[in-house]
């Protein structure tokens, strides 16, 4: 059953601050949204519960990408086009720019928006992988001011956030420490392209004199929310590159995740998977760094 329009309330307001004022007036009322390719979806299908709607695809304050000393920031309104072809972050967050290119097809690209992958909560979204390995942190903001949290803590179960109903993603921020680090990142879907991911897994390691000093694993798609494997990042931080214990990384990574079956694929297939793309992912970083 399609939605109808005429049941549906969508504003566009000409300025930030009189949308975070209309947040915040009526906490819960309002949707927003920017490029809407997930919204969209649920209101062709008549499963768009929200019936109103207010627009932030106008708002000049969430479409910039500042390059400051030690950080980038992407404003959470920024497409993944944006993301995917800005130098910067192709030269120091290429796990993001690549995870940029996997978001369906180049008309999604134009106007699904970074802020709207992370709000959408969806634990096979393709970017938190690589915020994750990047060590990105949330910017959110309200009428009440702005908060600042490590990504890691931003999930609080399938499709729920930390994001409060009168709080917008106004930035994500990515420390410029990444220089030289060596980078995996894999999407395995039933197609090449345009395809929900049924596990992806993006990576990256210092690695200096033989021996990997730190490491960030993000993975999607194998637990109710995008993880990073921290316990593995902290069995392999000061491991030789020739002596990488596979065995028990895999065994650590098989008792931190809980895939599931779904039309896509089955719980069975997701966990060997992901046990794969764990190992090649390290024999990788480690021929890299050699």
């Amino acid at each position: 059953m399609r939605a109808c329009p005429e049941h549906f309330n969508l504003v566009s307001s000409g300025s930030l601050s009189s949308v975070l004022g209309m947040l915040a007036s009526d906490r819960g009322k309002w949707l927003p949204i920017a490029g809407g390719t997930e919204i969209m979806v649920l209101f062709s299908a008549g499963k768009l519960q929200q019936r109103n709607l207010i627009n932030l695809w106008n708002l000049a304050e969430l479409r910039e990408i500042r390059v400051n000393e030690d950080t980038v920031s992407i404003g959470g309104g920024c497409t993944f086009s944006q993301i995917r072809s800005h130098p910067v972050i192709a030269a120091e967050f290429p796990l993001l720019a690549l995870a940029a290119g996997w978001i369906g097809g180049v008309a999604n690209q134009n106007r699904a928006t970074i802020a709207g992958n992370l709000a959408n909560a969806s634990p096979a979204a393709d970017s938190p992988p690589a915020l994750l390995a990047c060590e990105a942190e949330i910017e959110l903001i309200s009428a009440r001011g702005t908060r600042r949290l490590p990504y890691t803590q931003c999930h609080l179960g399938y499709k729920r956030t930390v994001i409060a109903p009168d709080e917008l993603i106004y930035a994500i921020q990515l420390p410029r420490k990444f220089s030289g680090w060596c980078t995996y990142a894999r999407k395995v879907g039933t197609r090449n392209a345009q395809a929900i991911s049924k596990v992806c897994i993006a990576a990256q390691a210092k690695i200096d004199f033989g021996r990997i000093q730190t490491i960030r694993i993000g993975m999607g798609s194998i637990a109710p929310i995008p993880l990073q494997l921290s316990q593995i990042e902290q069995l392999l931080a000061g491991c030789p590159i020739d002596r990488i214990p596979l065995v028990e990384s895999r065994k650590l990574l098989d008792t931190a995740i809980t895939p599931i079956d779904d039309i896509r694929s089955t719980k069975t297939y997701r966990r060997q998977v992901a046990g794969n793309l764990l190992e090649e992912c390290l024999r990788t970083l480690a021929g890299t760094g050699a």
